[in-house]
């Protein structure tokens, strides 16, 4: 099926005589006929028996999520930073480590820089333009994965996903891509070689701004056999001494991730919230190309505005990043842009308080337009260095656009530029 039509139909197939629209399964437990079967459910876990780590309402979003991706599995999350936490957790322990590239979101930055390293787990900062040289520099023996982010939140800088793929799959690595910002719809990093693909699911999946949530893709392709990852081929203890490879094959890092980090730390989303993603889901397809058509226009009208330093925003062919994202994003760049005020951060506060119809929030992704100004929000935990690598400016403001009518949109960012 199309994207448009896995949007709609894929991961909930009604019974006959069922209802129509995927059910909320509102339950904690599951009941059983036989003690055995519950025994059997420990051994090889496919169906759902507690809802700390599976829930029918939410395993037909993560099917949906999966297939629109190109993966074999999906695990949800309650938040975008448990996504990316899990991705990570469930490859490394204390004493390892793992590259990521600079320019991805404030709070990822500090998720790896600062909380891992308290579980004994190093990230190694690299430019996400460095050469092959200089990445293969950063890579130690204890190293067990490579992490971009397809869209940088708010660089807007666009990740060479094959680049990175190559580097990880030379040092028999997976690669992590966060695709949140592009989506599905714009870019599917497995088809460039991700063996992983993490979503904040709370910004455009879900796009009404009513729950958060995240989610972790399986590809299914990469091989946990080559002997950098034992505790994929070796009995877990915690489970019965299942092998993972040997009994769940190409599914072997979701039913980890499952069985593992999700019964222990348990940030499952509630089926309810999965039922309002789904509703997303629905009309993701058709909300991106609004997105994208509305952000190329009101890019347009900031490139020609004199109050105006700089914009990023891939799409536009003057953007660095434009031969990149017509590579990965031929569809287009989603509907964030980041912009630079003349007269640094008081000028983007004066711009910011004019603004009426676009709401000042901690958000992005929505489908009314917001804004924010990343230096003293979702990025003020970094220190000058950090926001510099993470393209981050002190005037900066990041725009989501929505999707009202865009002259609307124009009328109300023309206004505000006035005030600068």
């Amino acid at each position: 099926m199309k994207d448009e039509t896995i949007c709609l139909h894929a991961g909930y197939d009604p019974e006959d005589g069922g209802p129509g629209v995927m059910p909320i399964v509102q339950s904690t437990t599951y009941r059983f006929k036989s003690t055995e079967h519950i025994g059997d459910l420990f051994n090889m876990p496919t169906e759902c028996m507690y809802s700390r780590f599976a829930n029918p309402t939410v395993d037909a979003v993560e099917k949906k999520i999966a297939e629109l991706e190109g993966g074999v599995a999906a695990l949800c999350t309650t938040s975008g930073q448990s996504a990316s936490l899990f991705s990570i957790l469930n490859l490394c322990s204390a004493g390892d480590s793992f590259i990521s590239t600079s320019t991805i979101y404030g709070g990822t930055v500090n998720l790896f820089a600062v909380t891992l390293k308290k579980f004994g787990i190093e990230c190694i900062f690299v430019d996400s333009e460095a050469t092959e040289e200089e990445l293969q520099a950063a890579v130690k023996p204890n190293t067990k994965a490579v992490f971009g982010e397809t869209l940088a939140n708010p660089a807007l800088s666009v990740f060479d996903i094959e680049k990175f793929a190559k580097f990880a799959h030379k040092n028999n690595i997976p690669l992590i891509v966060d695709n949140t910002f592009a989506t599905p719809i714009l870019c599917k990093p497995i088809e460039y070689g991700a063996d992983i693909v993490v979503h904040s699911t709370s910004k455009y999946m879900d796009g009404h701004a009513l729950q958060i949530g995240g989610v972790i893709v399986d590809s299914g392709n990469f091989d946990w056999t080559n002997g950098k990852f034992p505790e994929f081929t070796e009995p877990d203890e915690s489970y019965h001494g299942i092998v993972y490879t040997e009994s769940f094959g190409n599914m072997a890092y979701a039913v980890k991730a499952r069985m593992q980090l999700m019964r222990d730390i348990g940030a499952y989303p509630a089926a309810n919230s999965a039922f309002l993603l789904n509703l997303g889901l629905e009309t993701l397809a058709v909300r991106m190309d609004r997105y994208c058509e509305n952000a190329m226009k009101v890019a347009e009208y900031f490139e020609k505005s004199d109050k105006i330093l700089s914009v990023a925003y891939p799409g536009l062919p003057g953007d660095k990043y434009h031969e990149l994202a017509k590579k990965y994003l031929p569809k287009g760049t989603s509907g964030v842009i980041s912009i630079r005020i003349k007269g640094g951060k008081a000028a983007a506060v004066r711009f910011m308080d004019a603004l009426e119809l676009a709401s000042k929030e901690v958000h992005v992704a929505d489908i009314r337009t917001c804004v924010l100004h990343p230096a003293t929000a979702t990025h003020r935990q970094l220190t000058d260095e950090q926001l510099i690598a993470c393209g981050v400016d002190p005037g900066m403001i990041r725009v989501s656009v929505g999707l009202e009518n865009v002259d609307d949109i124009i009328a109300d960012l023309d206004k505000a530029l006035a005030c600068v």
